[in-house]
């Protein structure tokens, strides 16, 4: 399928975020192809009928509560899990060709050196978990039609629906606002990220794309939290930062950007870390 052949493109989602910022604001060009579906990834019967005459599914519905992935195992196997299960369920008896589902690079656990996809994976973290469970569930599908995992650094960047509990997001809010940061543990801990704009292009371009399906990571930059303090220090140079915890050291994770899939899917950064930061400032009122 093209990109130039989508008919409608239907939403379905339960809103359990309580972020409304989709339905305000602006207007589609095309408002009859966009339709919203309010239903739960645990209701198979919704799932079904909502999935008829579909022919390509993104899955990027999941429970995330940064930093607290090991908080309340129940929710993030209910949902993440078993909500994906369920999804499986319903696409095996539809006509669904192909599948795009949005991982994430907390199937590895942790990594003193950069990982790849060949990497046995190894969670640590009750999310990291139920998302690598929802990839046995994807694999499924493989032989069934084009199926494409995208295991997803930490997202950044400005969005109309932006989560501020991520680092980079949370970081770049306090340095504008309180010209302050609280870094935990002793900053040395790595972490990866992809920049909002290129998760969506990727996203976007995977539909048309000639790309053997498969798992991918979709990862822009591999980053120590200090570099991030850096970046934000050439933008707000009185920035200060606060160290809790200082004496910990915490969990790495390094993860090697698979530079071929940014190719072929056109999402390989002309950007420095401080100019993405620096036009994400510009978004940020006052």
């Amino acid at each position: 399928m093209s990109r130039t052949d989508v008919s409608e493109v239907i939403i379905y989602d339960n809103l359990s975020r309580s972020n409304y910022n989709f339905f305000i604001g602006h207007s589609f060009e095309n408002s009859k192809k966009v339709r919203f579906e309010r239903g739960e990834l645990l209701d198979s019967r919704h799932l079904k009928k909502v999935l008829s005459g579909v022919d390509v599914v993104y899955h990027l519905a999941a429970k995330v509560t940064t930093p607290f992935a090991n908080t309340d195992p129940h929710i993030y196997e209910q949902v993440n899990h078993w909500g994906t299960a369920e999804l499986i369920y319903a696409i095996e008896e539809s006509e669904v060709k192909k599948f795009i589902y949005t991982s994430s690079t907390s199937v590895y656990g942790s990594s003193k050196e950069s990982v790849h996809e060949e990497a046995h994976p190894n969670p640590k973290t009750f999310y990291g978990i139920s998302k690598l469970r929802a990839e046995d569930h994807v694999s499924r599908l493989s032989n069934l039609m084009d199926t494409f995992v995208f295991r997803c650094g930490n997202v950044y960047g400005y969005s109309r629906s932006m989560r501020f509990d991520a680092v980079i997001n949370k970081f770049v809010f306090e340095a504008h606002f309180n010209k302050r940061i609280t870094i935990h543990g002793d900053g040395r801990q790595h972490r990866s990220f992809i920049h909002i704009n290129h998760a969506s292009k990727a996203l976007e371009t995977v539909l048309d794309a000639d790309i053997v399906p498969g798992v991918y990571n979709l990862v822009d930059r591999d980053l120590e939290v200090l570099d991030i303090v850096d970046a934000l220090k050439q933008m707000i140079p009185e920035l200060e930062f606060l160290f809790v915890n200082q004496h910990l050291k915490l969990r790495q994770l390094k993860v090697k950007p698979n530079n071929l899939i940014k190719d072929q899917l056109g999402i390989s950064s002309s950007q420095t870390l401080a100019e993405e930061l620096t036009e994400f400032r510009s978004k940020l009122s006052f």
